[in-house]
């Protein structure tokens, strides 16, 4: 009896261990192993080359980088970088990066004014709306005059430069769809992701130009970045936040919550998925839902951190268990692997057809995002003009990280409220986007659909621009 217990027990261990060898137990694993190999490998390129680390360059885009030229080789593209797997780590890291961000207690002695934080949040929203119209103009014409590229394809220029590979390939999937209903042949997550990536390098090269030019006026003196990032303990732990480890650990506690939030976006949008929202809600919004999943982050994540709030003030609640440093750990954990990620989810064989389109589009976008950028800094910002103008561009066409790096480099100690308008325009620029991206699913109905949502784009940009301006416009001799 025992020999047969033994035997049977043996039996049972093996099939176990063949179901931990086999493909598909390792399979995600082994994507999220790979993201952090190109990311490490990046940060070695970027600290041990000297035209890289000058550049400004994300770690995180060279990385992405180095796994696409690793999906050139023969046989690696489908054994070792799983395009599909990386889509998804893509998209869900947007959405969880937000969350953390959300549930962060700002608690920042705002140097800046409520107007400059609204006309901040309102240039924001404009710049999306000239990429827009600068992109969509561009496809319009190309596809008119027989390009093969999807006519609504230049909206991907302000998902891309604005709001990063995430929103880049949600739109850019949808828009896949769209164009498939009609008969066209446009593969709009690579189209997306390639923008994105682009934006990353434009933000960068551009803006080290730029620093490199105000260098030598005279203007700026650039330091060392090793100078300036220092951390203290008070960063790290504050008199009423739970210890590190009890029963648990406070870096499980942070994750912890991000993943409640993100549950709860999971339940809200398929709750929507089956109402009835009519024709317009079937055909437009609900496609779109599931792209929002960083904006519904961002929505319950206050949401939960305003009931936390509550609980400690009516004493349910004694400990702060939400902690600003690890949460934004967090959250700069995710975008980095959602830039890696994004990065090496780029087929270069479905964009073969589309280099010339992508290339007059993120060309056209990059100009106008420059000089409208510039022209509103100087207008806004009339004593931080530069430091404005480099965190907006930064920002507008990488991630916010990307804004805050340039940033530094001329206002290592935060000294102007450009920092501030950067981190508080978040809310502003949400409200206003948020009907633009609605716009946006409209557009690629049909070509005549993408010019109807032209001329809206035009009429919204110029209501926000004058806005901006608003004080040139009327001001009295």
């Amino acid at each position: 009896m025992n020999i047969l217990t033994t035997l049977c027990d043996a039996s049972a261990g093996q099939e176990v261990l063949v179901s931990f060898a086999s493909e598909r137990t390792w399979q995600w694993l082994l994507q999220f192993c790979i993201i952090a190999i190109g990311l490490l490998a990046g940060n070695i390129l970027r600290r041990k080359v000297p035209f890289l680390r000058k550049s400004l360059i994300p770690s995180a885009l060279l990385g992405g980088a180095l796994l696409l030229c690793l999906k050139a080789i023969p046989g690696m593209r489908e054994n070792i970088v799983d395009k599909q797997a990386m889509e998804i780590i893509t998209y869900h890291a947007l959405g969880l990066g937000f969350v953390a961000l959300a549930l962060k207690n700002n608690k920042i002695e705002s140097k800046s004014s409520t107007m400059t934080v609204i006309e901040t949040g309102t240039l924001t929203a404009s710049t999306y709306l000239i990429q827009a119209i600068v992109g969509l103009g561009a496809t319009i014409l190309l596809f008119h005059f027989g390009k093969v590229i999807f006519y609504a394809s230049g909206l991907l220029l302000p998902m891309g430069y604005g709001q990063g590979p995430g929103q880049a390939l949600n739109f850019g999937t949808i828009y896949t769809g769209k164009a498939a209903l009609q008969g066209i042949d446009f593969a709009g997550a690579d189209f997306g992701l390639a923008i994105a990536a682009i934006g990353f390098i434009v933000g960068s090269i551009f803006g080290v130009i730029y620093l490199n030019i105000l260098r030598k006026k005279g203007v700026i003196s650039v330091q060392e970045m090793e100078e300036r990032q220092t951390n203290t303990l008070d960063d790290y732990q504050s008199d009423d936040d739970i210890p590190d480890s009890e029963s648990i650990d406070k870096l499980s506690i942070q994750i912890c919550l991000v993943l409640m939030v993100y549950f709860f976006v999971y339940l809200f949008v398929n709750w929507i998925q089956g109402m009835d929202l009519g024709n317009f809600g079937t055909n437009t919004l609900k496609p779109m839902l599931w792209g929002f999943n960083f904006l519904f982050g961002t929505l319950f994540g206050v949401i939960v951190k305003f009931v936390m709030n509550k609980f400690k003030k009516v004493k349910l609640m004694s400990r702060e268990y939400a902690n600003n440093y690890l949460l934004n750990r967090i959250s700069g954990l995710c975008f980095d692997v959602m830039i890696v990620a994004g990065t090496a989810a780029i087929s270069f064989s479905d964009l073969r057809q589309f280099v010339l389109p992508l290339i007059i589009v993120c060309a056209l976008g990059a100009t106008a995002t420059f000089w409208y950028l510039r022209a509103a800094s100087k207008h806004l910002y009339p004593t931080y003009q530069n430091e404005g103008f480099l965190s907006m561009f930064g920002m507008l066409t990488g991630t916010a990280s990307n804004g805050m790096i340039l940033l530094r480099e001329i206002d290592p100690k935060f000294e102007t409220p450009a920092a501030n308008n950067l981190v508080l325009q978040t809310f502003p620029a949400i409200v206003l986007g948020f009907p633009i991206m609605l716009i946006l699913g409209y557009a690629p109905q049909s070509f005549q659909a993408s010019i109807i949502t032209l001329i809206v784009l035009t009429v919204l940009f110029i209501i926000m621009a004058g806005f901006i301006f608003r004080k040139k416009i009327f001001k009295r001799k």
